[in-house]
């Protein structure tokens, strides 16, 4: 009887402890962000690290889908401006990595292409974050990625305002989508 309570015990103990080494092991695996100095607010990380043996999967640029079709095309009728085409791009990637088995918590970078509202002559930063915040840093979706936007002369699309590219991390690799 003691033989088979210790059997017992030393059973419990020893898958206590590999049941803790593979939640460490899984925790370790973890991606990391550092978030930007000085009690800074702004919703991207500073920098991302992504341990070995995670899934990188790099998304091709994507733009935003038209706002209206019937408009004439080319036009900020057809595509909406800065904040709706940011919205629908992000929308757009999403539905990508939802067929793939991902998230947007699982995007660790991004570069966002802007161009220059043509009524200002200027990119709409503060649109595009509109619309961005929506996304990340939620309480939904907290996790923020590193980074980078800035303004180019133009697009493929013509009149469209955005077009974003993300590259996501994951620990199991993303499903295959027939085409």
């Amino acid at each position: 009887m003691k033989m088979t309570m210790r059997t017992g015990v030393s059973a419990t103990l020893m898958l206590a402890l590999v049941s803790s080494l593979s939640i460490a092991a899984a925790q370790a695996a973890n991606v990391t962000r550092y978030p930007l100095g000085g009690n800074s607010k702004f919703p991207i990380s500073r920098a991302v690290a992504v341990p070995a043996g995670m899934t990188i999967i790099f998304h091709s640029g994507t733009g935003p889908s038209p706002k209206d079709p019937s408009a004439q095309r080319g036009t900020a009728a057809y595509w909406g401006n800065t904040e709706e085409q940011t919205v629908s791009a992000l929308n757009n990637i999403k539905k990508s990595l939802d067929s793939m088995g991902l998230s947007m918590g699982d995007v660790v970078k991004m570069n966002a292409f802007l161009v220059a509202d043509p009524s200002t002559g200027h990119m709409d930063f503060q649109g595009f974050m509109k619309g961005y915040t929506q996304f990340f840093g939620t309480p939904e979706q907290p996790n923020l990625p590193a980074r980078t936007a800035l303004q180019v002369a133009s697009l493929a699309g013509p009149g469209e305002l955005v077009e974003i590219e993300v590259e996501l991390a994951t620990k199991s690799p993303p499903r295959h989508v027939a085409r």
